[in-house]
């Protein structure tokens, strides 16, 4: 009986939900209306009728959209017949079709004259039919075949979850839809009227103001929770306290409280049609904090490890791994952030929207999936803990850590924040995946519990900054089959490595400006102890300056936790300073050892630094299964011997390649490869060209280049012969790619780059002044990003150009260039936006790392 009345409570909360849904989304999605409706409404020399997807996450207003659609005025007058169905659950054919029957010629049917009055009902008339809340593309399927044939004029507006059967539903790309969440100038307006039955300015109510916010924030746009919430508090007290109290226990309201529990029913709908194997893969997710930007690579890494993913026909683990997570996506369980434009994937970050997370951690912890260790949290669990993640505001000791909790089965642990040596525990004998991505105060002497955990798939050390050495003894971990060191100060790895035969990605390496510190202080201190006058390096000056270097990282150590150690002095000295003086100062790759060859499940490797000898070249060539290569330190020395390399490399789709200026260059160390791995898809060189290779020419599998102070002198012979290439999709031309010395003009002429979406300039003061698209060039161009003061012509002759993106340097640009552009892009019939950067803009950076080479 319980059961039966709150179901019905639900039931009434649902209804009253829907009452003030009723104009909702008119009013926040006006102009997506408007064009619904014109396509709708338009004239067309189409073969068959034009179908229309509208897909989103649940709570969207998906539907609310597509009923106001078809009750609108104008199309009324335009279709003779017109049906609405809701797809119910579970999904009978019969009564889909005999509901549309019913609806096209508005009176009763037997059942077995459905198929009948069908075609007598839509013969020779121009139909709508709505079909909302399609849940496979097996369902579309069976109604489209069992449909008789409809009337060019006629229109069918599909409503999904998934992007995967919007696409199947509709093939013109131009008739589908995303509904996004609402931007918080929308969100706040739509809340005060839900609240007060009005919109007002709540910044006249500093009390309220805030906590309208904190709401807001955990809603994240999703206007079924705006309304829903907004409604309820219409009927509370409107004070600061009533608000808190709602914010501070909004998971415990989502649970108990029926008008609110609409919320996370209709929310939920979309976690129940997960499979079984994405389920695992969503619930994972909650391991991360709120708001946090989640890695695609970091994911597909881990989940492999896990054992989530498994080679199929073919496809590797970590390629089924990748797919898993574009489901999450196209299932619109996560929120895609396109922090890479420029990637090759496309989306290489995504979070959880506020409220589908609290279903993840509600869910996690109901199965005992993960246990995430925070203030506050319970510690007197029930069960075994698959995966922990320990928080960054975790303030326990030891006995609370090892005493409250059964660490036997844990699989695998995450922190966030800062380290503590009793983290990695005895009893985590089976732990998969120790994550430890960017925590604090972690030394090297912390890393020796490490190599006792013999299950090891995935080790991240990432970003750790105080992390010089791995020891030998990394050796034991003969299951790893990931291993992060990138952003650390690990310049060499150890000789163990080559026994880990199960390995296939080694990131290493870090950017330029790592050592930034440490490498200007090394650089101008000879300078300022002579006078700023020449003077010579003497072992007693080095031994001077990295004394004092020493003495800051043992006093920053001791300021994180109080635990430096002296073997962590050794550590630098050994492992830093000696490497740094004798490899050519490179501080962006890390040398390898001799036997590398051993490791022939290999995938990923770099950033390695060549410079040290022609036998590192050797073992990488050997590495039949490598994928993707990134190297530092090819000099006229070993250029040939690295030539000959890539030419062995038949697999490889990512290839980077970078030496300074100071070791020479790429000048003439690239044109001894004659015949190039055919598969190459992206390719990154940084250097001091002078001439682009002529095999450039022969990469008809190139998507996406980057030249970076590459120097090159012949920009016109570059641009023709890039122009060429039938798959280049994303062109990125950073820091003085060209030089010349008269201004010259980028000219795409007609038909060059007919694939290119993406175009980026910038930092490159002396090669080029302007920009010219003729009729007909890079027809898919749907991006440009520039800096300085380039001006361009041709704008509105690109068909595809949705976005521009000028990057504003230290004094801007003249207002009379900027009224010039606007006019030129005003006449690009896309309503192209035209958005403004500071210098630091990073949309076509890895947010990962500085020094990371590889494409998403």
């Amino acid at each position: 009986m319980r059961m039966i009345n709150w179901s019905a409570r639900v039931v009434l909360a649902l209804e009253r939900s829907q009452v003030l849904w009723r104009n909702l989304r008119l009013w926040v999605e006006r102009k997506t209306s408007s064009t619904l409706i014109n396509l709708i409404s338009k004239q067309d020399d189409q073969q068959s009728y034009m179908v229309i997807s509208v897909w989103g996450m649940g709570g969207l207003g998906k539907t609310t959209l597509v009923k106001e659609v078809y009750q609108s005025q104008k199309l009324s007058s335009i279709f003779e017949e017109r049906a609405c169905i809701t797809v119910m659950r579970p999904f009978v054919l019969k009564e889909v079709l005999q509901s549309l029957a019913m609806q096209l010629g508005r009176g009763t049917i037997k059942a077995t004259e459905i198929n009948d009055e069908l075609h007598k009902r839509v013969k020779g008339k121009r139909c709508l039919i709505v079909l909302d809340d399609l849940s496979s593309t097996a369902e579309w399927d069976l109604i489209i075949q069992s449909l008789p044939k409809l009337e060019n004029a006629s229109r069918i507006v599909v409503t999904t979850r998934e992007e995967t059967i919007a696409k199947h539903c509709s093939t013109n790309h131009e008739c589908i839809y995303r509904l996004n969440i609402l931007n918080h100038m929308d969100a706040l307006d739509l809340f005060t009227k839900k609240v007060f039955k009005e919109a007002i300015n709540l910044n006249k109510y500093p009390a309220l103001i805030e906590e309208a916010n904190n709401i807001l924030k955990k809603c994240n746009g999703l206007p079924l929770a705006i309304v829903t919430i907004g409604g309820y508090l219409a009927k509370q007290p409107k004070t600061s306290l009533e608000w808190r109290k709602l914010n501070e226990h909004i998971s415990a309201e989502l649970e108990s409280n029926p008008e609110l529990g609409i919320i996370k029913t209709i929310l939920m709908k979309s976690y129940d049609g997960l499979p079984y194997h994405l389920k695992a893969c969503f619930l994972y997710l909650s391991i991360f904090p709120e708001d946090y930007n989640i890695s695609r690579r970091r994911l597909v890494h881990r989940w492999n490890a896990e054992g989530y993913s498994s080679e199929i026909r073919g496809k590797s683990a970590g390629e089924i791994a990748d797919r898993y997570f574009m489901e999450l996506n196209e299932r619109s369980m996560v929120l895609p952030l396109k922090k890479l434009i420029g990637s090759r994937k496309g989306i290489s970050f995504c979070k959880l929207h506020d409220l589908m997370r609290e279903i993840s951690i509600s869910k996690a912890a109901e199965e005992n999936h993960v246990f995430r260790m925070e203030e506050g949290c319970n510690l007197n669990t029930q069960g075994t803990i698959r995966h922990l993640a320990i928080s960054s505001n975790w303030e326990g000791d030891r006995s609370e850590f090892e005493g409250m909790l059964d660490l036997t089965h844990v699989r695998s642990l995450t922190v966030f924040g800062k380290w503590k040596p009793f983290y990695i525990s005895n009893h985590m004998r089976l732990l998969r995946v120790l994550d430890l991505e960017g925590t604090l105060g972690l030394m090297d002497h912390h890393l020796e519990p490490i190599w006792k955990l013999l299950h090891l798939k995935y080790l991240s050390l990432r970003t750790c900054k105080d992390i010089f050495r791995l020891s030998e003894s990394l050796g034991s971990l003969k299951q790893l089959q990931t291993l992060n060191v990138t952003g650390t100060g690990i310049l060499k790895l150890p000789q163990a490595i080559t026994q880990l035969r199960n390995l296939q990605c080694i990131h290493a390496g870090k950017s330029k400006h790592f050592y930034s510190s440490y490498d200007n202080f090394v650089e101008y201190a000879p300078k300022l102890i002579c006078n700023d006058k020449p003077c010579l390096w003497t072992p007693s000056l080095i031994l001077f300056c990295c004394s004092i270097w020493s003495l800051k990282l043992w006093k920053d150590a001791s300021d994180i936790e109080g635990d430096s150690n002296r073997r962590d002095m050794c550590t630098f000295f050994c492992c830093v300073l000696f490497p740094f003086l004798a490899r050519l100062a490179d501080p962006t790759g890390v040398v390898v050892p001799r036997g590398l060859r051993k490791l022939k499940a290999l995938h990923t490797l770099g950033v390695v630094n060549i410079a040290q000898g022609k036998g590192i070249l050797r073992d990488i060539r050997m590495l039949s299964r490598l994928h993707k290569l990134a190297v530092t330190g090819i000099n006229r020395k070993n250029c040939q011997e690295f030539c000959s390399t890539l030419a062995h490399l038949s697999c490889l789709e990512s290839l980077s390649v970078r030496a300074w200026k100071e070791t020479g260059g790429l000048q003439g160390c690239l044109d001894g490869l004659s015949s190039p791995p055919k598969n190459i898809q992206s390719l990154k060189l940084c250097g001091d060209l002078g001439v682009l290779p002529d095999w450039v020419a022969h990469l008809q599998n190139l998507v996406k280049l980057k030249l970076v102070g590459t120097i090159l002198t012949d920009l016109d012979g570059t641009v023709q012969v890039l122009g060429k290439l039938p798959n280049l999709a994303i062109l990125r031309l950073t820091y003085d790619s060209f030089k010349a010395e008269e201004p010259r003009c980028f000219t795409c002429r007609q038909e060059a780059f007919p694939s290119l979406t993406v175009l980026e300039l910038r930092y490159d003061d002396h090669g080029m002044t302007s920009v010219e698209f003729e009729g007909g060039a890079a027809p898919k161009l749907e991006l440009i990003v520039f800096d300085g003061w380039l001006s361009f012509s041709g704008l509105p002759s690109l068909p595809c150009l949705k976005e521009v993106v000028n990057v504003i340097r230290k004094y801007g640009c003249s207002n009379v260039w900027t009224e010039d552009f606007r006019a030129e892009l005003a006449r690009n019939r896309n309503q192209t936006v035209l958005k403004k950067k500071d210098l630091f803009y990073k949309s076509f950076y890895d947010s990962e790392s500085d020094s990371d080479f590889f494409d998403k």
